[in-house]
């Protein structure tokens, strides 16, 4: 269906009156919304020894700052292509622009850590709903020999804001305390909100979605997939907190949930009905390897984007704002390897991309075991640098050539599912990491409360990152399997 040009706000009206640069204003535009979101959700990680001290929490409590963000992005972005559909993507990015907004605030004026706690989860359900919304446009607006070149540009000024959010909050820490974290997201979404007005459609770049207007949220799938997100979240904390039978219980609880969840989707397909995840997608074998991928992919990504600031100041002794200034140069290194990775997604195998950068991320977390309280600054800079070449190669690849082979009505589902199981995998890895550091820390005879680290502490950390390098490993298995294969119709 064409939309007429005068029609304000709709695609072929703002293409009509951009021009062919268009595509990459709105491309702009959901940048900067995407760097706000991303920077709320991993620049806290720097925060978070002050901020135990100051509330007196211990590291299980002090984890939900980081968990609680990852559990409401991870069920809001089920609900993205039900909210693009229902409202549109204007009001839609812009509705979660504002609540990030206030997300950001709250949580810098909040008196304790109850309201902290809520600022996170509503920070991580605007971000939540807007994470997938690029991928869509992309795909949609951008021709696909065009569309590597998309996603590496969006990636190199995406991965800015985690570059350079930890060094200058890293600074803002020392010199501010850690309230003033909260407030670095407040510039980047008022200017999201205005380019938002400008330049993102009311509908579908390229083409409009399935009309779903009259449908209303699947909200029975919505608190299935929370339930057993949750339960999931406290079963892994209680395999080392708490009792075996508590961790039985709720890990039991998570997969029933997760099981009830998968059979209600398939109920409201049979009956005609739009499903919150539309399990069609997963009969598309790249598809569903690039969603195990992801899913080992988060644990490792995010597992790591919460241990490493940990390692520098409680097992490195080192500042907040050194820990922001030796993450840096990695980040720079980031954004030049997305950029180009971006090129060579339009012209090499999706595979070959994935596996080397999961290869390079795996190295950068085994080689962590050989840096100590005497080593060298430059040694972990280099490892660092090593993990983000990894993830430049991952980052630009994974959900293009995933998605690719989608028809074109299931791409928002696609983008949305996608993002659920990276983020599930993430809030994973959050919990996990906690959990395997406290338990090597105990295997040791270590603390972390304790005034000075020590060779026990550093190997606990060290066996941590040994962790997350095993599962990068074995995520390879699946990426191998994202390489494009003949098609059946030419085998008679």
């Amino acid at each position: 269906m064409t939309e007429a040009p005068q029609q304000p706000g709709s695609p072929a009206f703002l293409r009509a009156r951009y021009g062919e640069r268009y595509r990459w204003l709105l491309l702009l535009s959901v940048m900067v919304g995407t760097m706000a979101s991303i920077m709320s959700s991993t620049i806290v990680n720097v925060a978070i020894p002050d901020m135990s001290h100051y509330f007196a929490l211990g590291q299980e409590r002090a984890q939900w700052v980081t968990s609680g963000f990852m559990v409401a992005t991870t069920v809001s972005m089920l609900t993205t292509p039900w909210l693009l559909a229902r409202y549109g993507y204007r009001c839609t990015y812009v509705g979660a622009m504002v609540v990030l907004l206030l997300g950001g605030i709250g949580g810098g004026l909040a008196q304790n850590f109850g309201l902290v706690l809520l600022a996170r989860v509503a920070e991580g359900l605007a971000a939540g709903v807007v994470q997938p919304i690029p991928a869509v446009i992309i795909l949609y607006a951008f021709q696909p020999h065009e569309q590597g070149r998309a996603g590496g540009i969006f990636g190199m000024g995406v991965v800015l804001a985690p570059a350079i959010g930890p060094s200058v909050g890293g600074l803002l820490v020392d010199w501010m305390g850690w309230r003033s974290i909260f407030f670095m997201v407040v510039p980047l979404c008022m200017a999201s909100i205005w380019l938002a007005f400008r330049f993102v459609p009311v509908t579908a770049p390229g083409g409009t979605p399935a009309d779903r207007s009259g449908e209303a949220l699947d909200w029975r799938g919505l608190l299935l997939g929370t339930a057993g997100t949750l339960c999931l979240l406290n079963g892994l904390v209680s395999l080392h907190g708490g009792t075996a039978a508590e961790a039985t219980v709720l890990l039991a609880a998570a997969f029933a949930a997760f099981g009830a969840f998968v059979a209600w989707q398939q109920r409201m397909a049979k009956l005609g009905r739009k499903p919150l995840m539309d399990l069609r997608l997963f009969r598309y074998r790249q598809f569903a390897m690039g969603s195990v991928v992801a899913f080992i992919y988060g644990t490792a990504l995010f597992g790591s984007t919460y241990l490493l600031p940990v390692f520098m100041q409680l097992g490195l002794e080192l500042t907040p704002s050194h820990v922001g200034a030796l993450m840096l140069p990695a980040g720079a290194v980031l954004a030049v390897t997305i950029a180009w990775v971006g090129r060579l997604a339009d012209r090499h195998p999706t595979h070959v991309l994935v596996s080397v950068g999961l290869a390079l991320l795996a190295a950068s977390f085994a080689l962590m075991l050989l840096i100590g309280l005497q080593s060298a600054l430059w040694m972990l800079i280099a490892f660092a640098i090593l993990g983000r070449i990894g993830l430049g190669f991952i980052l630009p690849s994974l959900n293009l050539g995933a998605m690719r082979p989608l028809d074109k009505t299931l791409i928002s589902q696609g983008s949305s599912a996608i993002g659920f199981l990276r983020m599930l995998g993430g809030a994973a890895g959050v919990s996990l990491c906690g959990i395997v550091l406290e338990w090597r820390l105990s295997v040791h005879g270590a603390s972390l409360v304790q005034g000075r680290s020590d060779p026990q502490r550093l190997a606990a950390f060290g066996e941590t990152f040994v962790m997350l390098a095993v599962l990068c490993l074995i995520a390879m298995v699946a990426a191998w399997q994202l390489r494009e294969k003949p098609a059946p119709s030419v085998l008679h």
